[in-house]
């Protein structure tokens, strides 16, 4: 039975519909940031300690990211997979997605919080630490990784809401998690003086909060596609299929990891702790855009899946191409004015005046190469909501895998610790290049009755 709300992605005008479920998820991912980066900003202002606890912090960000990157594994191929099911009319396949997506991420949870308690220690060096700044990292994951099983249900089924057309209800499950993170972190770090501590538990308060609401609403009558212990029987059929489509989403967030790894790497050699600390300002100024950018995509995403399963072509371009035209103008617009106001964004997040400099002088050239990303952003999106797993897989590996971590460890040497960000713009141009190419090739071919044919045949 087809539901209200997921019928009008069929039939409603295009712009309403974009502004109806692009906005409560531009809105979600902009406080979602905000809290991710306002635990950095009040690190980097803790008493004396601050630039070294900043720095600490700073690398584990490949821990998290690659645990948030199973719950988009999770998602990112679920999802879409789903929005095409209710386009289909067959909301029972699209129960069997959720449910089986659902029990990967349990899976997942249990073996990533496992892993990384265990590893934990040499890991931190590996990815940057020093003597000086290992106790912040150890301290801060390893609280956070108590809450492994909030991260992976609050990231990854909050997508399985918006893919119905409940964007409002999607956004409240990040309001509420990132409200309540954005008012304890200041009450446990600095009225507590929990610092470090305080900031890890205040997050992983706030993702037991959202996880609770997403599983509420998926498992109550308002939702569409239902969760239920009968669903969440793994089917592996299925689960091939998740897969397939949601390995993209989890190589562009899991070789985050990665290339975080390499460049804290060679800041390490060529540099020092001040240009680890860096690369911890340098990401935060990045997702303060393309976080929102991503947030938006995933609200019109369900657009594009959904028109695609209902054969609607007419209506998936029209989509594609306003969503492209957006992505592009908003982040060239943010980096430009990032490149020219460098030292505003460093004072952000420190006061040291050594870390400041370094900011101001690396800041343009490491995102320089972003202003014209929006289109490999709009691209790539594109790509998943049309189900087309080997050429979003393609796109993602090329950028970090093929061009960014090789960059980064040849360079260096010789540039010195200017070639790490050098790496950046130079693999952000090649690959935006590449994905807009490859789209104009293969969209026309794409939307074709006989593509969606195969896709069909593909789920089932």
């Amino acid at each position: 039975m087809q539901t209200k709300q997921d019928g009008r992605l069929g039939t409603e005008k295009i712009g309403k519909l974009m502004l109806e479920l692009a906005l409560p998820s531009v809105l979600a991912q902009i406080v979602n940031v905000l809290y991710n980066i306002v635990d950095r900003i009040y690190i980097g202002r803790i008493p004396d300690v601050g630039s070294l606890a900043l720095t600490g912090v700073g690398v584990t960000f490949p821990i998290i990211t690659i645990i948030s990157a199973f719950a988009g594994f999770a998602s990112g191929g679920g999802a879409p997979l789903a929005a095409i099911a209710l386009g289909q009319k067959n909301r029972d396949r699209a129960e069997k997605i959720l449910g089986s997506s659902t029990s990967l991420l349990l899976f997942f949870s249990v073996c990533l919080m496992a892993f990384f308690f265990f590893f934990q220690t040499p890991l931190l060096y590996l990815f940057g630490a020093s003597s000086n700044t290992i106790r912040y990292a150890s301290t801060y994951i390893s609280i956070y990784l108590v809450g492994t099983v909030f991260v992976e249900l609050a990231v990854g089924l909050n997508t399985f809401i918006s893919c119905q057309g409940h964007a409002r209800t999607a956004m409240c499950s990040v309001l509420i998690g990132a409200v309540i993170n954005i008012g304890l972190d200041p009450v446990f770090i600095f009225v507590l003086h929990m610092g470090v501590s305080g900031a890890a538990l205040a997050t992983i308060l706030s993702q037991a909060l959202s996880a609770a609401w997403v599983l509420r609403f998926l498992t109550s009558k308002k939702s569409g596609v239902r969760l239920s212990l009968r669903t969440m029987k793994p089917d592996f059929s299925i689960l091939g299929s998740v897969m397939a489509l949601g390995i993209s989403p989890f190589i562009m967030s899991a070789t985050e990891s990665a290339i975080t790894i390499v460049m804290n790497h060679g800041l390490q050699t060529y540099g020092g702790d001040l240009y680890v600390g860096s690369m911890t300002i340098l990401q935060s100024v990045l997702q303060l855009i393309f976080v929102p950018v991503n947030g938006f995509t995933n609200g019109v995403q369900p657009i594009i899946s959904y028109n695609f399963g209902a054969g609607q072509f007419d209506r998936v371009r029209q989509t594609i191409r306003r969503m492209i035209a957006i992505t592009f103008t908003a982040a060239f617009v943010y980096v430009v004015f990032a490149m020219l106001r460098p030292a505003l964004f460093a004072g952000l997040f420190t006061t040291d005046p050594e870390l400041i400099v370094i900011v101001e002088k690396v800041l343009p050239v490491y995102i320089a190469g972003m202003a014209i990303f929006g289109l490999q952003s709009g691209v790539q999106s594109s790509f998943l909501g049309l189900g087309q797993a080997k050429i979003s897989l393609f796109i993602a590996l090329l950028r970090k895998v093929i061009l960014l971590i090789p960059l980064a460890l040849i360079l260096p040497h010789f540039f010195g610790v200017m070639g790490v960000y050098y790496a950046e713009p130079i693999a952000d141009v090649c690959s935006v290049i590449t994905a807009v190419t490859l789209f104009l090739c293969n969209i026309r071919k794409i939307l074709s009755t006989e593509t969606l044919a195969k896709v069909t045949h593909t789920e089932e």
